[in-house]
C-alpha cells in the first residue's frame, strides 16, 4: 500500500539546521510531485516547499525562501527538505505529500504521510 515515512525531526536551537527525509512505497514515486507542509496546534497546515517530478523545479513559501531547499532522489523515492538558519516560528509538524501535478493546494496532495516534529528553542 502507500507509504509516506517521514524522519530526522527534533529539538533545535535557533540558527541551526535540520535534514527531513521523507520515504515513498506504494506508487510510482518519480510520476508525483512532492511536497513538504506543515502545522502547528490550532492552526490549518501550511504549504512550505515543492518539487517537480523530475526534480529540476521546485517552489517555496516565502517565509522559507533563502533558508529551506527541497530535493528529491528518484532512484531511492524520497524526498528532503534541508532547513538551515531555523527560527521558533518553524515550529510544526512536518508532512511531505505526493500529488499529480505541481501545486500548493493541499487539496491537491493524493498521498500523505504522519509528519514528524520539528521544534525550534529561542
Amino acid at each position: 500500500q502507500v507509504q509516506l515515512v517521514e524522519s530526522g525531526g527534533g529539538l533545535v536551537q535557533a540558527g541551526g539546521s535540520l535534514r527531513l527525509s521523507c520515504a515513498a512505497s506504494g506508487f510510482t514515486f518519480s510520476n508525483y510531485r512532492m511536497a513538504w507542509f506543515r502545522q502547528t496546534p490550532g492552526k490549518e497546515r501550511e504549504f512550505v516547499a515543492a518539487i517537480s517530478w523530475s526534480g529540476l523545479a521546485t517552489y517555496s513559501t516565502d517565509s522559507v525562501k533563502g533558508r529551506f531547499t527541497t530535493s528529491r532522489d528518484n532512484v531511492k523515492n524520497a524526498v528532503y527538505l534541508q532547513m538551515n538558519s531555523l527560527k521558533p516560528e518553524d515550529t510544526a509538524v512536518y508532512y511531505c505529500a505526493a500529488a499529480g501535478l505541481f501545486s500548493r493546494r493541499q487539496d491537491d496532495y493524493d498521498y500523505w504521510g504522519l509528519g514528524t516534529q520539528v521544534t525550534v528553542s529561542s
